[in-house]
């Protein structure tokens, strides 16, 4: 008889150091710090990637033109909810929101302009008051005429305190009060025209104007000059800081009652009679570096934009919770403006573009990515194992997504890996293979989507090793 010895039965022991999924799905924009120190929220790069469905990440909305006149667009204005540009063509057109009216013809092709809303009490309705340096006109609805009295030269124009304030030079000059045309009465009543030199250190050119309710802001290259009073008897000028100033006319913009700048250095809040100060826009300081003279500024209520290069948007969304930064491509301003809830570009081709009108850019699918940052375990010594790497997605039909991966923590290196047909199924799930990576220390991911894509949430699973 055979003795039976029952076998023991095999225990199985978990494999050590298998981390709980990591899951990123509150996106928090661009950072351009030391990657590998970084939030894993934050992104190291983008282009064309917005966080207007935030804390998701989703490729911006596009555009469609509106009409294309000349190679560079000189000006834009509104009257009342007409839309107003001058091109360098020498035209000067309205688009009241289904056709093109030229107004006039025969402007210089070189001058931009600068525009303002001012009544008085001379003209029975609003109008639309332009000047460049050479010539000053209005539009009162119907025709476009001289505004007469302006001081030769003036290139800036604004209104404070019921009255219209141009700058020529280091001067600034301010209307008699409620009467557009009248700029020489210097009678010395508080009714009378006003004029001012702005002195500053380096001998600079007002290069920006700007009234608001409370005080007029005066910009030159390197300094900022406020000046506040209601009439002449009571208007003081202020040096507010002559070391930060702004680049051009078109380089500042407010939101909610606070101004933002671009100086030849970064980008400022500016909130008036404080120092400007650039610590919001510090973690985006990679990209602007060596910004040029072309910079404009605009915004709506929840986000701003900044040109900063050619063919280069850094949009800010100020959203309570959000406070993040985006960077598009492909688009180069000349000016913004916001008219109606809705935003219009005109740009450095002579198009006249209307925001946030469809997916594509006026048919042309939106070519987007993004960038993570290095992933590694808690500290740069402990090695990893790569198990699984997935991503949560809405991908519309006719958007292709493609995947990349490097294994370094900076540089263009990256492998494709993995591409994807939109199926319009909703979110998805796409798995992303990791085979290529599955010892690497530290992996990056770049996701590039040619159509419109949100992505919800980027989940890595990983078993940590011992340390090296």
């Amino acid at each position: 008889m055979v003795n039976y010895v029952p076998r023991k039965r095999t225990e199985y022991q978990p494999l050590t150091g298998i981390q709980d999924p990591i899951s990123i799905r509150q996106w928090q924009g661009l950072n351009t710090f030391d990657p590998l120190s970084i939030s894993e929220t934050q992104l190291t790069d983008m282009s064309n990637m917005s966080t207007s469905d935030y804390p998701a990440l989703s490729v911006r909305a596009g555009y469609s033109v509106l009409g294309t006149f000349g190679s560079r667009i000189l000006g834009v204005g509104a009257w009342k909810s007409e839309l107003h540009i001058i091109a360098n063509d020498g035209t000067w057109r309205r688009w009241n929101g289904s056709t093109w009216t030229t107004l006039l013809t025969g402007i210089d092709t070189i001058a931009e302009w600068a525009f303002t809303g001012f009544q008085g009490a001379d003209w029975a309705d609003i109008n639309l008051i332009g000047v460049n340096g050479i010539v000053a006109k209005r539009y009162d609805g119907s025709t476009i005429v001289d505004l007469s009295g302006v001081p030769a030269g003036a290139k800036y124009i604004t209104t404070y305190e019921n009255r219209l304030w141009v700058a020529f030079g280091n001067e600034i000059r301010a209307c008699a009060v409620d009467q557009p045309e009248v700029w020489n009465d210097f009678a010395n009543l508080d009714g009378s025209s006003y004029g001012k030199t702005i002195e500053s250190t380096r001998g600079e050119n007002v290069n920006m104007l700007s009234g608001s309710l409370t005080k007029l802001t005066i910009g030159m290259p390197n300094s900022l000059h406020e000046l506040y009073g209601g009439v002449p008897s009571s208007f003081v000028t202020k040096l507010i800081t002559d070391d930060v100033g702004v680049l051009n006319n078109k380089s500042a913009t407010t939101q909610s009652g606070i101004m933002r700048i671009i100086d030849q250095r970064a980008i400022y809040d500016y909130a008036g009679g404080n120092l400007p100060n650039q610590e919001f826009s510090q973690i985006v300081g990679g990209y602007l570096t060596g910004m040029d003279t072309n910079t404009v500024a605009g915004s709506d209520p929840d986000l701003l934009y900044f040109r900063t290069h050619t063919n280069e948007i850094m949009v800010y969304d100020s959203r309570t919770g959000v406070s993040s930064w985006s960077r598009w491509n492909g688009i180069n301003p000349t000016f913004f403006l916001m008219l109606d809830d809705v935003l219009y570009i005109g740009d450095s081709t002579g198009r006249v573009l209307k925001m946030f009108t469809s997916s594509d850019d006026a048919g042309t699918p939106i070519t987007a990515y993004f960038i993570t940052k290095p992933f590694s375990n808690s500290t740069l010594s402990r090695r990893q194992r790569w198990i699984k790497l997935w991503m949560y997605a809405e991908i519309p039909v006719g958007t292709t997504v493609n995947v990349y991966l490097s294994t370094t923590k900076d540089g263009n290196d990256f492998n494709l890996v993995h591409t994807v047909a939109g199926s319009g199924t909703g979110v998805q799930r796409v798995i992303i293979p990791v085979r290529s990576v599955v010892l690497e220390n530290t992996v990056r991911v770049k996701i590039e989507m040619i159509g419109p894509c949100k992505i919800h949430e980027l989940v890595r699973e990983v078993r940590q090793l011992p340390l090296f």
